[in-house]
């Protein structure tokens, strides 16, 4: 996948396809919106499709997000496919998740990855979450906490299943 910076490299192609995507949300394509990731370089065409993915996505689209959120150069970009993959809330998204949360060098993308991991629930994202405590930035660490909190409860009270069969979710 090649990924850019560039905001909107071409208006006119920028606005047809931003109106492609209404049609085919409404058609429920999920596919439409994970190419749109992997193949168009304007940044707010992958915020995009990213966001619409949280209604839509489902295991299919976890390998590309995963991919976006470890190497996309935008961390606009790279939090949104953290948020999108808590919104989604499967345990394949965890491993990934765990990297950003400890690895990207932008903290909101950390603190978007950890609060993912304590929406997707899975436990096995404690010690990465513990390990988050010692982030540099306060807010990275606030996520950690939070999430943590969110592991315990769903422990305590054996609440199981993906992060969309609890609503609200904790």
């Amino acid at each position: 996948m090649k990924y850019t910076t560039v905001v909107v490299d071409d208006k006119p192609h920028c606005l047809e396809v931003m109106r492609h995507m209404e049609e085919e949300f409404r058609k429920g394509n999920e596919s439409f919106f994970i190419k749109v990731m992997q193949e168009e370089p304007s940044l707010v065409l992958r915020v995009h499709a990213v966001t619409i993915l949280a209604d839509l996505g489902s295991e299919a689209a976890i390998p590309t997000l995963t991919s976006v959120l470890l190497h996309d150069p935008d961390p606009l970009v790279r939090h949104e496919a953290a948020f999108t993959m808590g919104q989604i809330g499967l345990t394949s998204g965890v491993r990934g998740l765990e990297e950003a949360t400890l690895k990207d060098k932008d903290p909101i993308v950390r603190h978007e990855s950890a609060a993912a991991l304590g929406s997707i629930g899975s436990q096995t994202a404690k010690a990465t979450l513990q390990a988050a405590l010692k982030d540099s930035d306060e807010l990275v660490r606030n996520s950690a906490a939070a999430s943590l909190f969110n592991l315990e409860f769903l422990e305590t009270f054996e609440i199981g299943g993906t992060a969309r069969d609890r609503a609200p979710r904790p």
